[in-house]
């Protein structure tokens, strides 16, 4: 059973790994006009009751296919020039001259009821002309199909059909006490689109508000450098890439001039001393109350005493935190790690190692099991880098294939921290934050080779961090 927000990302990411919104949509309507045709095969006209998106659209397909054998009316919400989805339309223009608006029919003339009204996602008190078309549908006294869920759903009046032949998987919240008989038909979504990111990941991403302020979209702490002034730097431009608002940097005093020099917008807190040590321990805690993320690793090196000093702040925290680098580290040294709700690890093959003491198979498929069985054991989020990324908070487990070879440059993997960190501060949980930000930081490795090939650097990553995210998002909307 999969969350509703799950589906929207696989209708984009079919489209992205070849399958398109047409198909799934006919292959969708024809399940429905079959099982009408199995379920109900006496006489009498059928009402395919259709919203204005692709829940419609897909009601338009199944009214396509019933035509020839039942009396059908394709019965519109809204008017026709309402339809939201270029799929939608097309299916529409197919059976137009079936059609008509629902203020212009009773549904007592039917003999049955095909639901197609609203999709996934409804909530609160719908609106007209949607909530006297759901009552009206409830009202309707012969039996009433729904398709992909009951309309209203979530809402505070829903449509109580005797079947809903649903796609691809039951959704969270469906059972039989809310959708009456529930069938699953599979509609050709690609093994892909499920189990790899695309820019259907970029559907998770909370855009602003208009009205929003400065820190209401994320504050991130980094703490990092010393002995390497880069990393903390670009993980902090990372973070700002991915839309939070505030980027805070806890760095040696040594390194405190060259990460300044990095940007004006980093909010740099010098510590004294070459390398992190624990009489910084009180100083970062006092930052923390000002920020959503903590980011810990990025250049810090692995002086003992930095690393018992990481030790003793992850035993304090009580924010969402992402360890990189030398913060992963330190973490497997512990000998009781704490348990922090909000967890995320990147490591790369070498330092997943040093946390299971086993080596890091090449086989993906037994990788992917070792990521699943090291993130619930860990009760962690881990980011597994590698030519295949692979994502796992311990019961759920996405891969990765965005970027490309000339990503080996370093401070790529900084740059992939501050998106997580980023990310997570504007209220992602650890999973979908370090899924979307797997995404985007490939899919901005992609662009920037375009121009710079294999003479790539992290910065030009960094860059097109935020062309990145736009892209995937406008992927979505013409979806």
């Amino acid at each position: 059973m999969l969350p509703v927000s799950e589906f929207r990302i696989l209708d984009i990411n079919s489209a992205y790994w070849g399958v398109s919104t047409d198909a799934l949509m006919e292959q969708a309507g024809c399940a429905v006009a079959d099982l009408v045709m199995d379920r109900y095969p006496t006489d009498g006209r059928v009402a395919v009751v259709c919203g204005s998106g692709n829940n419609g659209g897909d009601g338009f397909v199944a009214a396509r296919h019933l035509i020839p054998y039942k009396d059908v009316d394709v019965v519109l919400v809204k008017p026709a020039q309402t339809i939201r989805t270029e799929a939608a339309r097309r299916n529409y223009s197919l059976v137009e001259d079936n059609s008509i608006l629902i203020d212009d029919t009773s549904l007592d003339e039917y003999s049955l009821v095909i639901d197609s009204v609203l999709g996934l996602g409804v909530s609160g008190r719908l609106r007209e002309p949607f909530l006297s078309t759901v009552e009206a549908i409830s009202s309707f006294v012969g039996p009433i199909v729904s398709v992909d869920c009951p309309s209203g759903m979530g809402a505070d009046v829903a449509v109580f059909p005797d079947l809903t032949i649903t796609f691809h998987d039951v959704k969270e919240g469906m059972g039989e006490h809310n959708c009456g008989e529930i069938v699953v038909a599979d509609i050709g979504i690609p093994y892909e689109a499920g189990a790899f990111t695309g820019p259907g990941e970029a559907q998770l991403y909370p855009i602003p508000g208009i009205d929003s302020h400065k820190g209401q979209n994320g504050r991130v702490l980094i703490v990092g450098g010393g002995p390497y002034t880069g990393a903390p730097a670009l993980a902090g431009l990372a973070s700002y890439r991915t839309g939070c608002d505030l980027v805070h940097i806890s760095t040696p005093r040594s390194s405190c001039p060259a990460v300044s020099s990095y940007s004006p917008m980093l909010l740099t807190h010098c510590l004294e001393g070459d390398i992190l040590d624990g009489t910084h321990t009180r100083h970062i805690l006092d930052i923390v109350p000002d920020v959503d993320t903590v980011l810990i690793g990025p250049g810090l090196g692995r002086a003992e005493v930095t690393l018992e000093a990481i030790g003793d702040i992850l035993k304090l925290i009580d924010i969402p935190v992402v360890l990189d680098a030398d913060g992963i580290t330190a973490y497997g040294l512990l000998d009781e790690p704490p348990t922090l709700d909000n967890l995320v690890l990147t490591p790369h093959a070498r330092e997943m190692e040093s946390l299971t003491g086993e080596a890091c198979p090449s086989d993906l498929d037994e990788r992917a099991q070792q990521v699943l069985r090291t993130a619930a054991s860990l009760d962690a989020t881990i980011l597994l880098k590698g030519t295949v990324d692979m994502i796992s908070d311990g019961r759920r487990l996405k891969m990765n294939r965005s970027g490309n070879s000339a990503m080996t440059v370093g401070g790529t993997g900084d740059v992939l921290a501050g998106a997580v960190a980023g990310l997570m501060s504007k209220g992602l949980s650890p999973f979908d934050s370090a899924r979307l930000a797997s995404y985007l930081n490939g899919s901005a490795g992609e662009m920037a080779f375009l121009e710079q090939g294999y003479g790539m650097m992290a910065t030009d990553i960094l860059d097109r961090l935020g062309p990145s995210l736009m892209s995937a998002l406008e992927y979505g909307r013409g979806i």
